[in-house]
């Protein structure tokens, strides 16, 4: 299933896709797409064709709602660590992103007060669907809901110039849109095997595979659950392929006026403006 929230900010409502792309309401079978959703099992026997279709084009929200923790994964992706000039980790480089950071997959993105190094990164997240503590590589698989694309967007100068923290960097406001949909695990044959791309304003910047990812979804969330539980409705994004502005020659980086799209395979789109800060 490709489940989705609709509806203007703070007022979201749950949905699914279609066969045909055509959003199907969940009003009244579900509250929200989120945790106590996802680890209830009640989509599991759903029919969608039965589902009312809603009217237009309404507004996508962020794929998951009620979000208690926004984890990610730093370079995972060798020759995107290559391209920042830092080592590759031995074990899964971790940081936070503020939940404040999330939102809609086409909102538009705020360049920060004082930023001058705002960049992209197409990203594949994972979704948790069940609760997890010291689980085990080959359990970790059946904890998680599905994967829907994250743009984990960043600024570089509050990230590695503002103290040892990456999160500064992260965690802006709008700094996490996820979506257009939750895509659930069964949709999804190889996590490993998924094109993914990005670019701003019409030209190509990422163009890679989660195939060259050094840590699996399955291994990340089995080496997260050895420090914290996650919960469903966590969500974890796991890095990107190289071709983020950091790595360009010279640094590129984003602007207000941009437009940034992005898309991973199987789970859909996603296409920001980059707006000034209020």
């Amino acid at each position: 299933m490709k489940l989705l929230r609709y509806g203007e900010p703070g007022q979201e409502r749950p949905g699914v896709l279609d066969v045909d792309g055509n959003i199907r309401s969940l009003n009244g079978v579900v509250d929200d797409i989120d945790g106590s959703t996802l680890s209830s099992g009640i989509l599991a026997s759903l029919d969608i064709a039965a589902l009312p279709l809603v009217d237009g084009t309404p507004r996508l929200g962020p794929c998951v709602g009620n979000v208690g923790k926004f984890l990610c994964i730093g370079l995972n992706y060798a020759d995107h660590a290559e391209e920042s000039g830092m080592p590759l980790p031995d074990e899964p480089e971790m940081f936070t992103k503020a939940t404040s950071a999330i939102c809609g997959p086409n909102d538009d993105v705020i360049h920060p007060r004082n930023s001058d190094k705002m960049d992209w990164e197409v990203e594949l997240a994972v979704v948790i669907g069940k609760h997890s503590s010291y689980v085990s590589v080959e359990e970790a698989a059946d904890r998680i809901a599905g994967y829907c694309v994250c743009n984990d967007l960043s600024e570089r100068g509050f990230q590695l110039e503002r103290g040892n923290q990456w999160d500064k960097g992260k965690g802006c406001d709008t700094f996490g849109p996820i979506g257009p949909w939750l895509v659930t695990s069964d949709e999804i044959a190889d996590p490993l095997n998924l094109a993914m791309w990005l670019e701003v304003n019409g030209r190509r910047y990422q163009d890679g595979s989660t195939k060259t990812m050094v840590f699996g979804p399955a291994f990340i969330v089995s080496y997260l659950s050895q420090f914290m539980s996650l919960q469903p409705g966590d969500i974890i994004s796991t890095g990107t392929p190289p071709g983020v502005g950091l790595g360009q020659k010279p640094p590129t980086y984003l602007n207000p006026g941009d437009v940034i799209e992005l898309g991973i395979e199987g789970l859909g789109a996603q296409r920001q403006t980059v707006v000034p800060c209020p």
